[in-house]
């Protein structure tokens, strides 16, 4: 008798253990999942470069099939999972943590119409923006130019400042593959990529 007790009361802690984490565990899997970019602010969350406009359309448009990722030479496309609501198996691109090289592959092996092929210099992905307030040298805290130097379409995106050779400066030609994102220097990331807007007075592009 005194060995069933020995036994029974671990078992009745585990089950009531259990138990009690039980709404906790039905809560997260019942926990509504939206956009990510809402939920968690992902300023350099990007879709790959010929991607359909209009995120409820390029979900519909997208099968999840993955054939953009495994070609992806540098490995920048990334897909959501649970984190993604309606865009789950979408693919994105975190160019915090790695920027698109604008190679193409992607867009010549999707089946669908979610990404198609476009030239590289009409790529619309967004448009870099620099946060002067804390970009090294627009601070006078030293030279940079890693997001010049990285740029694939050159002086027509991304260039310096006529009177300071060293302050960076957003071109119309911008496309926002997220490269410079990928390469700034800054733990902070004072450069990021976002939707494309008209242009507005003051803005830090040229």
């Amino acid at each position: 008798m005194e060995r069933r007790d020995f036994l029974q009361k671990p078992l009745l802690g585990a089950a009531v253990l259990g138990a009690a984490a039980m709404p906790y565990g039905i809560s997260r899997l019942l926990a509504p999942r939206g956009d990510p970019q809402k939920l968690t602010p992902q300023r350099n969350y990007l879709r790959p470069p010929g991607a359909l406009k209009g995120a409820a359309a390029f979900a519909a448009a997208c099968i999840g099939c993955g054939l953009c990722g495994e070609i992806c030479p540098p490995r920048c496309i990334r897909f959501h999972a649970r984190d993604g609501g309606s865009d789950v198996n979408t693919p994105y691109i975190d160019a915090a943590d790695k920027g698109c090289t604008l190679c193409g592959k992607c867009m010549e092996v999707c089946p669908t119409e979610a990404i198609s092929v476009v030239q590289r210099d009409q790529v619309d992905m967004g448009v870099a923006e620099i946060d002067r307030t804390a970009c090294y040298p627009w601070v006078d805290r030293g030279i940079c130019g890693a997001c010049v130097s990285i740029c694939p379409l050159g002086a027509k995106a991304i260039g310096f400042k006529l009177w300071n050779q060293y302050q960076p400066i957003i071109r119309t030609g911008c496309v926002g593959c997220g490269l410079c994102v990928e390469v700034c220097p800054h733990p902070s990331k004072p450069i990021w990529t976002v939707d494309r807007q008209p242009a507005k007075s003051g803005a830090a592009r040229a």
